[in-house]
């Protein structure tokens, strides 16, 4: 593992050298995404910053739940969860199905699981 003190130490120091690497800026700047995907992701990071909207998203890794389950597992009111759901479709993180009178919430699709994943596991390294 690295030593995250000796890591904040160089990067307090920065460069010795001013000098601008024109190959690796342009690289950047072509590899780099459009400002409206930025926003987009930015808001979807941010959204999922919540961390009763986390917990929420995280429930639904095991499986699709109504909003009764939802309040019941996260100890809210059904409102404060149909709240949230709201957020979470507006950005594609979560869709919902109906079957009957229940309105069943799951994961959008495989792309918001893996972010999810990719996310745990790097927090538990």
């Amino acid at each position: 593992m690295k030593n995250l003190h000796q890591d904040f130490t160089l990067e307090a120091e920065g460069c010795q050298v001013r000098i601008v690497h024109h190959r690796r800026v342009q690289r950047a700047k072509a590899e780099a995404i459009a400002e409206e995907e930025v926003g987009r992701l930015a808001l979807t990071f941010k959204i999922l910053s919540d961390p009763t909207r986390l917990r929420l998203v995280m429930a639904l890794l095991s499986g699709e739940m109504c909003v009764c389950d939802l309040a019941a597992f996260l100890n809210v009111s059904e409102s404060a969860v149909s709240h949230q759901l709201r957020r979470l479709k507006d950005l594609a993180l979560v869709k919902q199905r109906r079957d009957g009178k229940i309105l069943y919430n799951a994961l959008d699709d495989e792309h918001v699981y893996e972010l999810l994943k990719m996310g745990l596991e790097h927090v538990r390294e």
